[in-house]
């Protein structure tokens, strides 16, 4: 550690946002990352803890410990070597991770958590900046081929391993950019593009081939996911064509309301909303644009995607955004002694909730589900609302709490169910309950499904999950597949 008794004498600093009235001009990133001085400051607050609970509170296992002290030493050099050797994309997670580390941090147990995410995002901004972030092709080759499929977070960091182990690689995705949900779903503002378009170049400088605008096997009738494709490739020719398979894509189908109403104009999936305005940000010109101007925006969904709605809506020019939750209200602190070191349910407010509420717009109701969509000739004119309340271990609705909303969009945004399930079929992969790839997470033949030669992780494999787990299971992923075509491996789990 730094500072033996930083934790004591040293505050939590918190990075920086802009002014609301410049950040809405436009859907560039807005917060301000930590100084070197403010940087070295928090990372004297990491304690000797003894048991660092962050090290498990964080699915890619970062050696946090360590790259807070190299940090406070000045040693940013070697702070970026520890960081990215568990994780590989630390540009990623920096910015849009929930950072449950920190909900783990010893310090958090009665105080402030180290701002840990904050100082992996100094890290890694100061290594692009310095040149420390190089390609680093394989020495040897291996003669082994591999195809993974899916170029979100999982497929990237797969795909790297994998490259770097000596293999063939060739990434598909089926949309025209590489990046899935980081791309297409992640807005601009949180996360700029361009952190993305690095890493490319840096997988295609180590070896990686990327192929876009590819789909793999069929595709469903009727699908809202997105899909750009130009061209199909079977699951038999990859089979035929590579050593090993391993299947990356994401939990992509959205959670559906099947009341009343639904057919009505004006009712669409968050996943059809926000993947068009990060297209037009990219530069694509799109004809009919889903847009919030001068609209009543209902968003259905109180996670992370519906934060993202409300930010994006409200940079339209929506009149007004209301976002419904059908859990209770949580509480604003956490009771740590129940809680500690794990996640805890509170009430969390974004960015994009307040810039919405300085300007007004603003309104979250809890405990709230939705009855019927109103409509007129067609067209979405509002939705019929009821309180609900948790009685005898089932969700009930409370008498007498029927409300009208009037709303000329409604954006669903109530998670992920499965992968879409003719990816998987095309396989011939078994699934499981919940329509996921089905595959283990065990040291010895782990991530393997009951094809052989194909493999899968990430969301296809666990569902709807966060980045990091994506780019853990990825990585982990990468081991099993560089195992199975080598006997051995040196890759890290």
């Amino acid at each position: 550690m730094g500072k033996i008794t930083g934790f004591m004498e040293f505050e939590r600093i918190e990075e920086g946002y802009k002014p609301v009235a410049d950040r809405l001009k436009n859907y560039g990133e807005f917060v301000i990352g930590l100084t070197e001085e403010q940087s070295k400051t928090q990372a004297a607050r990491c304690m000797d803890c003894g048991t660092p609970f962050c090290n498990n509170g964080c699915p890619v296992n970062n050696i946090i410990p360590d790259f807070n002290d190299l940090v406070y030493q000045g040693d940013w050099k070697n702070a970026i070597e520890v960081l990215h050797s568990t994780n590989n994309f630390p540009e990623f997670t920096g910015r849009i991770c929930p950072a449950p580390c920190e909900a783990a941090c010893v310090v958090n147990f009665n105080d402030d958590a180290v701002g840990i995410k904050s100082i992996e995002h100094a890290i890694i901004d100061r290594a692009w900046a310095e040149g420390w972030v190089t390609p680093r092709p394989a020495k040897v080759k291996t003669g082994k081929t591999v195809a993974v499929i899916g170029a979100g977070p999982a497929g990237l960091a797969a795909a790297q391993q994998l490259a770097r182990a000596g293999h063939d690689v060739t990434l598909f995705e089926k949309n025209d950019r590489v990046g899935g949900l980081l791309r297409y779903g992640i807005p601009d503002f949180k996360m700029e593009k361009s952190h993305i378009d690095r890493r490319v170049q840096q997988l295609e400088a180590e070896g990686v081939k990327i192929r876009t605008s590819v789909l793999v096997g069929g595709w469903p009738k009727d699908s809202k996911v997105t899909n750009w494709a130009k061209e199909t490739i079977s699951a038999e020719q990859l089979k035929k064509d590579f050593d090993a398979v391993l299947l990356t894509g994401g939990s992509e189908q959205s959670r559906d309301l099947p009341v009343p109403g639904r057919d009505l104009d004006g009712i669409h999936f968050a996943m059809e909303f926000l993947p068009q305005q990060n297209k037009v940000n990219a530069g694509d010109k799109l004809k009919g644009q889903l847009r919030a101007d001068g609209k009543n925006v209902i968003v259905i969904g109180g996670g992370d995607t519906g934060s993202d709605c409300v930010g994006t809506s409200t940079r339209h020019g929506a009149v007004s955004v209301t976002q419904f939750e059908v859990m209770p209200e949580p509480p604003e602190k956490e009771n740590k002694l129940m809680v500690w070191p794990y996640w805890p349910m509170k009430l969390r407010t974004s960015s994009s909730h307040d810039e919405s509420a300085e300007k007004g717009l603003l309104q979250r109701e809890f405990a709230i589900s939705t009855k019927e969509f109103i409509g007129e000739k067609g067209k979405l004119k509002g939705l019929k609302t009821v309180h609900v309340e948790f009685k005898d271990g089932k969700m009930v609705e409370v008498p007498g709490t029927e409300k009208e909303y009037k709303a000329d969009m409604v954006l669903l945004a109530m998670g992920f169910t499965n992968p879409v399930a003719t990816v998987l079929d095309a396989f011939g992969i078994d699934k499981d309950a919940r329509g996921n790839a089905k595959a283990t997470t065990d040291f010895t033949g782990g991530y393997a499904t009951n094809v052989n030669k194909v493999f899968a992780a990430g969301d296809m494999r666990r569902g709807q999950s966060l980045v990091v787990w994506a780019i853990r299971e990825g990585r982990q992923a990468a081991r099993a597949v560089d195992e199975f075509l080598m006997g051995q491996t040196d890759l890290p789990r």
